[in-house]
């Protein structure tokens, strides 16, 4: 999303995490540790966070308010595992949030990081738009496999002509780069 222009923030309780949102080209939003308690809680284990105190939460929950109004799109995807997913955004913050922005829960089948979110819906609050799929990954597949198909279509509709017969089009950019060999030589010019 960088490389098209787009301003990238990211937090996260654990901060080892920090040095791979940086090196991604993003921001990382820190909340700071007060106590050495928030700090060794917040080393996480086996990767996921540990429930974090309430003062952090608190602290966090201000900053995380402070950026999504500003926000087009916020993607929340904190989860605890064998708990309910932490709420992280609020309604009172979705409501400030810019009319047309976009909230993508990840956590919505563990009962989502905003309560506004609905499980496997797409809704509209107060203006801004939220994703609750419960299993966003397993829909790439199929959009993923109409572009395939259309590319293969689009690619063997330079190499069929109308009346079905195939046709080596050697001038057009796209066949001569695929082209290996041709009459038994090598296609290709070095």
């Amino acid at each position: 999303a960088k490389r098209l222009g787009a301003v990238i923030e990211a937090s996260d309780v654990r901060p080892a995490v920090k040095e791979q949102i940086e090196s991604l080209g993003a921001k990382f939003l820190d909340v700071p540790f007060l106590t050495d308690e928030e700090r060794e809680i917040a080393q996480g284990v086996g990767g996921y966070a540990r429930p974090m105190p309430p003062d952090w939460m608190k602290r966090q929950a201000e900053l995380v308010h402070q950026r999504a109004v500003q926000a087009d799109i916020v993607i929340t995807t904190a989860l605890i595992p064998g708990r309910k997913a932490p709420v992280l955004l609020q309604e009172a913050t979705v409501a400030q949030m810019k009319p047309g922005s976009v909230v993508v829960d990840l956590a919505a089948a563990q009962g989502g990081n905003c309560p506004l979110t609905v499980a496997d819906e797409v809704v509209e609050r107060h203006g801004v738009v939220l994703v609750g799929h419960t299993n966003l990954a397993s829909m790439i597949a199929a959009d993923a496999s109409a572009l395939y198909a259309r590319n293969v279509l689009d690619f063997l509709k330079l190499l069929i002509d109308k009346d079905g017969k195939l046709v080596i089009n050697t001038d057009d950019d796209i066949i001569a780069a695929c082209l290996m060999t041709r009459r038994e030589e090598l296609a290709l010019a070095s």
